[in-house]
This record gives structure tokens, sequence and C-alpha cells, in this order.
């Protein structure tokens, strides 16, 4: 399940990017069919959860109610974090290849340049800033890795029933050749903004919707424009409103145009209506028109993503508006945060009380990504005399003062969430550098023992690892604990890794399976490294 962030779309071609046919499954003949982990919804979102508990060795079933990627780019923005996930799950390289990089993004008041950023103006990454990739192409990707671990993606099973129970949920599934129930011991909700789970349990949302509408449109040309991200307030071609523009691969500009509360969204996707506001905008008629929706957004969220064993994941479990591209990261991030876990649950080398965290720390995220994506759409978009007051005076001053731009809000990033969280072991020693407890390790190039070049986050993997910069000490083996060296095993040739984690000899760094920080020392204690490796497992109490 895409998902639907949109009121409406129509596209120009009614093609599907990839069709899945429909294949009966042995479990519909049975009258016991049970499963450790059930994920449904075939999106971004779910795709990843499944590929990430598959490589940790855990059975999945996914179920999707369609059997097709579908037509229209939607989400399109990958920040990062989200890219050193796929990363790791082993489709990063293929949206590489296939994406636009971009770091830098501009910002106009009509026709001038009042702002600019570059997201990541340091080198020694693996990963850019961003890139922009149609939504369709990353879910193709992400089928082709699934297949390629043999998860078991059951296309045109819509579940119309659940029933949770104490130890998992029952799951009532319609096909094509009838109905059928499965049993499993966790159910993975990813089926997206209109989720039938959530409906299932009648679990209702808190927060705000906005009533303001955009237009979104895809635009096949070859433009002049360079890959950045501009964004206009009140632009000569769209006037008193804002606009909005990415580059997407093969020659497809993504557009975006607000329109107001009182737009007709069934009016304003006719051609006779789209067609002359691009042509004004981008000064031709040398485009083709791809795909093109109306929509509204909500900044809202369950208010909690645990019941029992049935989890919220993604759309399903919170909204925000597109400004900040936050929607699928954020939901990637869920997907990562909750599969180590549930894996270690279900290996039973950590309590069910871990996934307790699992609603802990994404909750939190949505809190964040709620709040900054309701501030930038009430900057964007003021709802009071009062706070377009503010929005002109911080537009007006930042064409002469530096320290106004950093008023401006165009839609603030996605960035990786930082967890404030009983995994963690809190420092007892200030500390420097990018590394920041809880949250994810910065990446740096590195080189083995024999010269070979390698990446830090490729190094750690998926797995806790502890991080001991050599000293000439032995280090002590924990079980359930890798432990990679920085001067022996791995080489810090260009001071990347000693300048990000302020690194001095015999310095520890404890890091979880989702790659965050939980805790740092100056000097190596087997102890203090067990105490951690504990709280990471929520084996222990927090004090």
């Amino acid at each position: 399940m895409a998902d639907d962030a949109f009121e409406r779309g129509r596209s120009t071609k009614r093609e599907a990017h990839a069709q899945f046919g429909y294949r009966r499954s042995p479990d519909q003949d049975r009258r016991d069919a049970h499963h450790p982990v059930v994920v449904v919804g075939a999106g971004p979102v779910g795709l990843c959860a499944a590929i990430d508990l598959a490589e940790r060795g855990v059975p999945v079933v996914l179920l999707d109610d369609a059997d097709r990627i579908g037509e229209g780019s939607r989400g399109i923005c990958y920040a990062k974090r989200s890219l050193e996930i796929l990363d790791r799950l082993g489709v990063a390289e293929r949206c590489l290849d296939k994406g636009v990089t971009w770091k830098v993004g501009k910002v106009f008041q009509r026709d001038t340049l009042i702002y600019q950023f570059d997201l990541l103006p340091d080198d020694g990454h693996k990963m850019p800033a961003f890139i922009n990739l149609q939504q369709y192409y990353l879910e193709a990707f992400l089928c082709e890795r699934a297949a390629e671990l043999g998860i078991d993606m059951r296309w045109r099973n819509k579940v119309t029933g659940l029933a949770p129970r104490n130890d998992g949920a029952r799951l009532a599934i319609d096909t094509p050749d009838g109905s059928y129930a499965l049993h499993a011991d966790w159910v993975v909700g990813t089926d997206g903004a209109r989720s039938t789970l959530r409906r299932c349990l009648g679990l209702a949302f808190i927060g705000e919707a906005f009533e303001d509408r955009f237009l979104i449109a895809d635009v096949r040309m070859t433009g002049g424009f360079p890959p950045e991200r501009w964004f206009w307030f009140d632009p000569p071609f769209h006037a008193g409103r804002s606009a909005l523009l990415h580059k997407q691969p093969d020659d497809v500009w993504r557009i975006d145009l607000q329109l107001g509360a009182d737009a007709d969204p069934v009016e304003e996707q006719r051609p006779e209506r789209v067609v002359p506001r691009l042509r004004q905008m981008l000064g031709h008629e040398d485009f083709a028109l791809e795909w093109v929706s109306v929509y509204t957004f909500q900044c809202r969220r369950l208010e909690r993503f645990v019941h029992g064993r049935v989890v919220f994941v993604g759309d399903a479990a919170h909204q925000v508006s597109p400004f900040g591209a936050r929607g699928a990261n954020s939901g990637i991030q869920d997907a990562e945060n909750l599969a180590w876990k549930l894996a270690l649950v279900l290996r039973g080398e950590a309590p069910t009380s871990l996934i307790d965290s699992y609603d802990l720390e994404r909750s939190a995220a949505a809190d964040e990504n709620i709040a900054h994506s309701t501030r930038s759409t009430d900057f964007i978009a003021p709802r009071s005399a009062q706070e377009l007051r503010f929005r002109d005076a911080a537009l007006a001053l930042a064409r002469h003062a530096d320290f106004a731009k950093r008023m401006i809000n165009s839609g603030r990033l996605s960035v990786a969430s930082v967890y404030d969280t009983p995994l963690s072991t809190p420092d007892t020693q200030p500390w420097s550098g990018s590394a920041r407890l809880g949250a994810p390790i910065p990446d740096a190039p590195l080189t083995d023992r024999a010269g070979k070049p390698n990446w830090l986050l490729e190094a750690v993997g998926g797995e806790a690892c502890l991080l001991h910069v050599a000293n000439g000490e032995e280090r002590p083996a924990l079980p359930g604990l890798r432990h990679l060296a920085i001067g022996e095993d791995l080489i810090d040739r260009d001071g990347h890794f000693t300048t990000r984690f302020d690194a001095t000899p015999g310095a520890a760094y404890l890091v979880r399976p989702d790659q965050h920080l939980a805790a740092r020392w100056r000097a190596f204690d087997a102890d203090r490294v067990q105490a951690g490796l504990d709280r990471i497992l929520a084996r222990t109490a927090a004090g």
C-alpha cells in the first residue's frame, strides 16, 4: 500500500511501473497458518521493515491489497540517513545510480535570491545529503531486494479484519480465491494514512488538519535548472502564493504550487487549468505533463504506536506535511528502529519490553517532525494576520541581515532523530565533534589493515558494536558484542573519525544495532560496556 498523502491524483499515463501476479498461498488451504511476523502494506516503509527483519533471520510475510507499483512520483526526497539505512538493506547503490543527487537549496522572494544553504558542506561521507528519486523506482528496487531474500510477498491479499490476542493477532484476509486467516506473533502495520489495521482497532489520530490546498505536478522536459531545491515566496509567475521546484530522474521535474483553501481539487487537476500555470512558471511550452495531484495534509499521530502485538509504522502511525521531506524518511527510520528490536525479542535475546522503547523513541521523533512540519506550514501558508506579518518581516530582513535568513522556513529538511532514551548511558565527560549521544554515528572513510578502503557504517553493519580506539591494551571479549579497533582493524588515515568522534587513545563507543550511539567512555571498562549493552537490550532498569 503506497502512502496516500494526496487527495486525488491523475496521470497522463495509466501504466504500472511494475505488475505483480497474484499467487495462491499454501496458507489458504490451512486452518492453523502461523507466522512470526506479518507486515501489512508493501510501500517503501513496509518493504524496508520486511527486508530488515529478513536480513536479521526473521521469516516475514508481506501482504498488500494491490498488485502493482502505481504511477506518479509521490515521495521523491530521500535524506542521508535514509540512504545509509537503504545501503545496509542492499538497495542504496541502485538508488544513487538512478537518483538525482543534491545538497544546495535556494529560497527566492519574487525573483530575488534571498537565502541559500548547503546541507553537507564537508567531505568524507559515503552518502550524499539528499537524492531525488520517484517513489516507484524505490519501491521497485526494494521489491527486487525482497525477492532476492525470498520474502513471502502476497499481492492482492487485502486485510479485512484484525483480532488481537495475548500471544499475537489473527488476521482475516480476502483474495481473488476467497478468504483465509493467519495468526501472527507480531503484526507490523505499514498500511499508510488510511490504515485498515488502525481502523480495525478503532484507533484515532490526534493533531490538526490544514486547509490549504497545493497542486503537485510531474513535468517531463529538458530544463536548464540545476539539481537544487528552489523555493519561491510570492513568485511573479504565481503571485501571492508559494512554489517549489525539484529535479528528478528521466528529465522529470517536480513542481508544487500553493493554491489556497478554496481551490476546487477536481477543477485544479484539469489540464486546461494546470498547463497555463506551468507555462507561466517555466516560460515555455516545451513540456509534457506526467502526473498531477491536489493535496491537503495533516500533522497528527496515534497516541501510542504499540498496541499489544500490533505495531504501527510510518504513515499508519503519524502524518506530516510534505514540506521538509519528513514523511517517507521518518517512516524508514521507524522501520529500522523496530526491526532490530523485534528480531532480538523473537530470538529470545531481549525481553518483550524492548518493543516499548520503539513507542518511546519513535513517538518522540514523530512529535519533533510534526512540530517542524507545523512551523514550516505556518510560515509558508500563514493562517493569521500576525503570522503573515512575521513571515513578511523575516523575508524583508533576510535581504539585508544574515540573522534573519535563519528565520526563513521553507520546510526544515529531514534529519535523523536523536534519542533521549533509557537505552543510552548518559555521558559523564564532555565531548566535542559531530557524534552525538542518541544519534546515528557519523560515517567516516577508513581503510583496513591491508589498505583497502572501507566506510565506518559498512564496518559496523546492523549489530551491536563496540568501537575502541587502540592504545596498546588488550580488549576482553564480551558475548553478543562485536569489537572494532580504530588504529588496528580500521585505520583513520584522513582523521575524519578522530575529529567527528573526538577520539583519544583508549576511548570506547557503544553502538546500537541501528547505528545510533548508545554510550561512550574515555577509557575501556568491561563492566561499564556490559552495563551499557544491557541497557540497549532492556535487560536492566534505567538508572
